[in-house]
């Protein structure tokens, strides 16, 4: 796969918000005649363009588990997200710096994404992991839902209106994280673009918990903002790195349009470094995009992301954290979604299972010793072209960990074919159709 790349000379240019675009292309048309959220479009950034809707694989530090980036970008991934608290423990975001920043070391030509750090909120203080229905077992008997931690999870972080303390899940040593210290890390990475620091609650929360989250998180973004103006400022020989708003309020409809009008409204100066109208030298300038995360329920992902789509502005991109099954992408895309990401391509393909258009299934099973097909008839992955199921059963009951590479390459591919597919549609005017028949032929029921 071929990444463009932008002309600008970092040492002639210094960076500013005019090196990362958003265009709309063509709009979601429903059944009924009436638009649609849903939209297709084009991201621009310094290392390269991402057409939408897209899949954005996870490769957390600075990997996608078991897979080369040079195979990713064979399979057609157009950008790859890693985890910036991951990175900050270990190597230490200095010397993703040092080596010209995480696409560089990793050997990624083309676009990158990170996080926060904001996920590990509530992952390593409450230990639910889960993003879509995030509602985990019930909290203990006596103790109260704000402070609910999953059975068998030790608190490992602490919030208070400043940042939040964390303890290294790799050797417990404390760490503190800040709306600065993030994005400071964030910029380190040297990803196209970034997220706001934000306060990931659970649904186990109260509504008046998530009412004080979302204000912290609103004072937080506000601090990110003007961190990041600042320090675009500072390192003028970096390409532009964009900042995405945080959009959180759980299940609660105005909590999230007043999320939603709380970051849109943002501003902050940067400097323009003469780039601008006239001779002015600053840019009043807010968030280059949006992720639309936190606590929600499958259930209500359409209702909730297009709340959000409703009151984003309509020239910037629409991040949605943590979807890649087939149903939950066409309720993403249908409702204005347009990138989102997920580690479940690889962390299913660990455990032996993989995708096909009838479903998933579990290859560890004794029916796949002697079935000498590939894993999907028709897929153009470079597992199902060169290998069989018999022979990646082999590999799993052997425990050779290149089973995890076959896997994970036909399952990536799976997923950025689907969404490439419902790009198209938008396109073609044809989404409904795909719709129907993909949802159907999956999800049916197995013999």
């Amino acid at each position: 796969m071929t990444h463009q790349t932008s002309p600008r000379n970092p040492a002639h240019a210094p960076a500013t918000p005019r090196d990362f675009s958003f265009a709309v292309g063509s709009r979601l048309t429903g059944p009924d005649g009436q638009p649609r959220p849903g939209r297709t479009g084009t991201i621009t950034t310094p290392h390269g363009i991402i057409q939408t809707p897209a899949f954005i694989p996870v490769a957390t530090q600075a990997t996608v588990k078991a897979v080369l980036p040079e195979a990713m970008a064979e399979l057609g991934a157009q950008a790859l997200l890693a985890n910036a608290y991951h990175l900050y423990l270990q190597p230490g975001a200095d010397l993703l710096d040092e080596a010209g920043g995480l696409g560089q070391f990793m050997n990624w030509h083309g676009p990158t994404f990170t996080d926060s750090g904001g996920f590990q909120v509530m992952s390593l203080g409450s230990g639910f992991k889960k993003v879509i229905d995030m509602a985990g077992p019930k909290a203990p008997s006596g103790q109260g839902a704000d402070d609910a931690v999953a059975p068998g999870k030790e608190r490992l972080a602490n919030v208070d209106e400043d940042g939040v303390w964390f303890k290294s899940h790799l050797n417990g040593d404390q760490h503190r994280f800040t709306p600065e210290v993030s994005v400071g890390i964030q910029h380190q990475l040297g990803a196209d673009i970034m997220f706001a620091f934000d306060e990931l609650t659970t649904l186990h929360n109260s509504r008046g918990y998530q009412e004080e989250a979302l204000e912290r998180t609103r004072r937080w973004a506000q601090r990110c903002l003007d961190e990041h103006a600042r320090l675009t400022g500072e390192r003028t020989a970096k390409p532009y790195q964009a900042l995405f708003g945080v959009i959180q309020g759980a299940q609660y409809e105005d909590l999230r349009r007043k999320a939603c009008g709380d970051l849109a409204a943002m501003r902050t100066g940067f400097p323009d470094g003469g780039g601008g109208h006239g001779d002015s030298q600053w840019l009043e300038h807010g968030f280059d995009g949006y992720g639309i995360g936190g606590a929600l329920e499958k259930a209500n992902l359409g209702t909730i992301v297009g709340w959000c789509a409703e009151e984003l502005p309509e020239d910037k991109p629409r991040h949605l954290l943590g979807i890649s099954e087939p149903d939950d992408l066409f309720t993403a895309v249908e409702n204005g979604a347009d990138t989102f990401d997920c580690v479940s391509p690889t962390r299913v393909a660990r455990t032996g299972a993989f995708y096909t258009s009838d479903g998933r299934f579990n290859l560890p099973g004794a029916k796949y010793k002697r079935d000498f097909s590939p894993l999907e008839e028709g897929c153009d992955c470079y597992t199902c072209a060169h290998y069989t199921r018999a022979y990646i059963h082999h590999l799993i009951k052997a425990k050779e960990m290149v089973a995890h590479t076959l896997i994970s390459v036909h399952n990536e591919r799976f997923t950025v074919r689907l969404v490439d597919r419902i790009r198209v549609s938008i396109d073609d005017d044809t989404f409904y159709d795909l719709k129907d028949e993909v949802l159907g032929r999956y999800y049916a029921p197995k013999a």
